[in-house]
């Protein structure tokens, strides 16, 4: 993958935005109010980077991302993600949080367990919440013990995490932590 850049790309809940450096994705930006303010949110988060046409590979990601939103299943196991920023514990997070199927969830504590040490729940939460590849990393499958949704720091909050969960169908009762999903 060559160049650096950022686009918005459009999608089934509105304008969504991905970044992108040599190395592989460095950020996606899910809808803002406007994609006037997730363009700006976009230029904020990577100020080195500039507006452009995504190369091939980018542009579809964003197709995916797009269909992936509209009700298609997709891992998006493959994408190439740039995580040079990530610290090695994030990174941990970020590729278990990866390995959680679409239609599931886990719980922070789960997550933490994985990764060798359950007491790690919250920083498991917190390096979530620093996840600048929502949707790649399915941070949004991330639900609290008691089956509780907790937060989510991408725009909307946790109606957009309820939103994605919803297109996923990951709603059922079944499927929440507190019923049984690893």
């Amino acid at each position: 993958m060559t160049g650096a850049g950022f686009a918005l790309f459009d999608t089934a809940i509105g304008a969504c935005g991905i970044a992108w450096g040599a190395a592989g994705i460095v950020g996606l930006q899910l809808p803002e109010s406007s994609p006037r303010a997730a363009l700006a949110r976009l230029a904020r988060r990577f100020p080195a980077l500039a507006e452009a046409a995504p190369p091939p590979a980018i542009a579809a990601a964003a197709a995916r991302i797009a269909s992936f939103l509209a009700g298609a299943q997709d891992d998006f196991a493959d994408l190439p993600l740039d995580m040079a920023d990530a610290g090695a514990f994030e990174r941990q997070v970020y590729r278990e949080t990866r390995s959680i199927p679409a239609g599931s969830t886990a719980t922070y504590g789960a997550i933490a367990e994985r990764l060798g040490d359950p007491a790690q729940a919250r920083a498991v939460g917190q390096a979530l919440g620093r996840n600048p590849w929502p949707i790649i990393v399915p941070c949004h499958r991330v639900t609290g013990a008691d089956g509780k949704m907790g937060g989510f720091s991408a725009p909307g909050g946790r109606a957009t995490k309820l939103k994605l969960l919803e297109i996923e169908g990951a709603l059922a009762a079944e499927s929440l932590p507190l019923f049984g999903a690893r």
